[in-house]
């Protein structure tokens, strides 16, 4: 007789014992070995199989000791061999996907780490560059302080929060708003619950005291020496914030009539008003010897060749700012604008009447959700978006969830085809045709391929197309100059230095192609502190503040406090700043879940031998 499962069965109380084990994967954390992640992954696989056949059954233990061996300094060069051959078999024979996933994982590990695999069987210990670090300061690419910022607001101490954001990041404010925030991927706090909401604390502090309401690091004495910076965006100014402190004299260059880069022409008033952008600039301008020109395109108003003549040495960080079209018939018609265009038309002032008007728009990044929302509150009577994969979907979900809630219409499995004209006005765009996708295998990054699938081209009327594709920089003027450039990057290494060019350094957008403000950031720290080696200095820069000393944490599970936004009903109708304050109890309590990893829980190395 057939009977129904239980409520509470076994099966449905491991679910939930594999909910709570799922964020133990997530949270791997950075600089850990990676055979030992790969061994983690085998055992998981070795408990996975039903024993049925014996590849899996048995090959899965045997590999599973041999990488044990390897992590042990027990193995020799053959191990490698033997290991290599055991799992093609295992691929080739095993009866289902267990034991052929597993096996390839590891031949995927022997290709992509055989430098891992070389030094523990060569030096019976992991590479020099593994040892775990505290993910947040990791993940973040300016390494600003995390947990000591936190530890700072859960103290009350606001001002003192933002001196230690500012020992790396001149933009607290700014990246409070708009960060991406990458040091939240592997919180260890995962493991408990969910991540620390570290940008929404970063936001409650500079909601409490203004930025240029916060003294910064007293300058060093004057070196006498001059340094031109190029671009008065994030990256510009970083450098220059760094360099002033370090008692340099900065003069910077840019070709609009205020400065902030993309901050200030890129991302829309609702998400980064500019009132708040200024108290950064406010502070950063004050905080030493900063001469600024407006208005002054470099290659226009004053050559690369005079620059180089005029200064000690010259920073380039320029952002990208020049929208891409597509290598199409019509896409110059009058009402197909690049996204960045459009963006920066908006911020501006220049009036972009969108009433009533059905609104396309292709690709699915960060600034095309900027444009999509946009263009909701420039009164478009519809706003559709069309990816040709899911993968095309870059924004943060976050972003993509707001433009949802707006009213945001999204497509996907769309490939673009072609532009149709209007009959009576070959100047304006009347449709977009569009091709239907199917999915099809995964590619060499885990990206999911497509190809044209049966169904008949897709015609889609629109009054404005707007291309989200990408943006570049304009680099015509250095490399006319000599600079090197490479399709449209000028060539800088990780120091920011550009071989052939002494004296000359660049970094963000211009080397490294459209990114987000905290990795441009990072560049105009990293290109500060060698732009001071190479003058002959080596600076160091307090940060007056010092975190509060840290306390161990019962590790209770709790919600995580999010950032909440106006009624999107509301917030669709104006440009008005869309995100909710966090109350104080909520970020004293977000900050009390951080669980310390700068003093707690940190560390994978023990006299070079893996710790697992």
């Amino acid at each position: 007789m057939r009977k129904l499962a239980k409520r509470g069965n076994i099966n449905e109380r491991m679910d939930i014992a594999l909910m709570k084990f799922k964020s133990r994967m997530t949270s791997y954390p950075p600089g850990m070995c990676p055979l030992v992640m790969y061994r983690s992954i085998l055992q998981m696989s070795m408990n996975q199989s039903c024993g049925k056949c014996v590849p899996c059954r048995d090959g899965l233990v045997e590999a599973e000791r041999m990488l044990r061996d390897i992590l042990n300094g027990d193995a020799e060069e053959e191990t490698l061999t033997k290991l290599k051959n055991l799992c093609v078999m295992i691929a080739e024979t095993a009866d289902c996907a267990v034991g052929v996933v597993a096996a390839n994982s590891v031949l995927d590990s022997l290709t992509e780490f055989a430098d891992e695999y070389e030094s523990h069987i060569r030096n019976r210990r992991c590479a020099g560059s593994v040892t775990q670090t505290v993910p947040c300061m990791t993940l973040c690419p300016a390494h600003v302080d995390v947990p000591g910022y936190v530890a700072m607001v859960k103290d009350g101490d606001y001002a003192g929060a933002i001196n230690i954001i500012r020992d790396r990041n001149p933009f607290p404010t700014a990246c409070a708003m708009v960060c991406e925030h990458p040091c939240e991927r592997k919180c260890r706090r995962t493991i408990v619950d969910q991540p620390i909401n570290i940008r929404g604390l970063k936001k409650y502090a500079v909601d409490q005291i203004a930025a240029d309401q916060v003294k910064t690091p007293p300058a060093n004495v004057a070196t006498g020496k001059t340094i031109g910076v190029v671009g008065g965006g994030p990256s510009g100014l970083t450098a220059a914030y760094f360099l002033a402190l370090m008692g340099h004299k900065v003069v910077v260059y840019d070709e609009h009539e205020k400065l902030g880069g993309m901050l200030r022409y890129g991302i829309p008033e609702y998400r980064l008003p500019k009132a708040r952008l200024d108290e950064d600039i406010n502070a950063i301008l004050g905080a030493g010897d900063i001469e600024v020109h407006l208005n002054t395109k470099v290659g226009r108003d004053i050559s690369v060749e005079e620059l180089r003549e005029k200064y000690d040495a010259v920073y380039l960080g320029l952002g990208a700012q020049l929208g891409n079209r597509m290598p199409v018939d019509n896409v110059n018609c009058k009402n197909v604008i690049p996204a960045a265009d459009f963006l920066q038309a908006v911020a501006k002032g220049e009036k972009i009447d969108l009433t009533g008007k059905k609104v396309v728009l292709i690709g699915g990044g960060n600034v095309a959700m900027d444009a999509a929302r946009t263009a909701v509150r420039l009164k478009a009577k519809t706003v559709h978006v069309f990816t040709r994969k899911r993968d095309d979907y870059t924004a943060l979900e976050s972003e993509i969830e707001s433009a949802m809630q707006e009213g945001v219409r999204f497509r996907t499995l769309l490939s673009f085809l072609h532009l149709e004209t209007d009959k009576n006005d070959p100047d304006l765009v009347d449709a977009v045709w569009l091709q239907p996708e199917m999915v099809g295998e995964f590619d060499e990054f885990g990206l999911v391929k497509t190809e044209h699938s049966s169904h008949y081209p897709y015609r889609f009327t629109c009054d404005y197309l707007i291309l989200g594709v990408g943006q570049r920089c304009d680099v015509a003027a250095f490399e006319e100059a000599g600079i090197p450039v490479n399709r449209g990057r000028i060539l800088a290494d990780e120091t920011c230095s550009i071989e052939g060019a002494d004296g000359v350094f660049s970094g963000g957008d211009c080397v490294t192609g459209p990114s987000t403000a905290i990795n441009a950031i990072a560049a105009g720290q990293v290109a500060a502190h060698n732009i001071d080696e190479y003058l002959g200095y080596h600076h160091k820069i307090s940060c007056e503040a010092e975190a509060p000393q840290a306390k161990p944490n019962k590790c209770i599970p709790t919600g995580r406090a999010e950032i909440e936004e106006r009624d999107p009903f509301e917030r669709r109708e104006d440009f008005l700043h869309v995100e909710i304050p966090m109350t104080p109890e909520e970020a004293e309590r977000e900050a009390g879940r951080c669980l310390r990893c700068d003093h707690f829980g940190c560390g994978s190395m023990e006299g070079g031998r893996c710790v697992w």
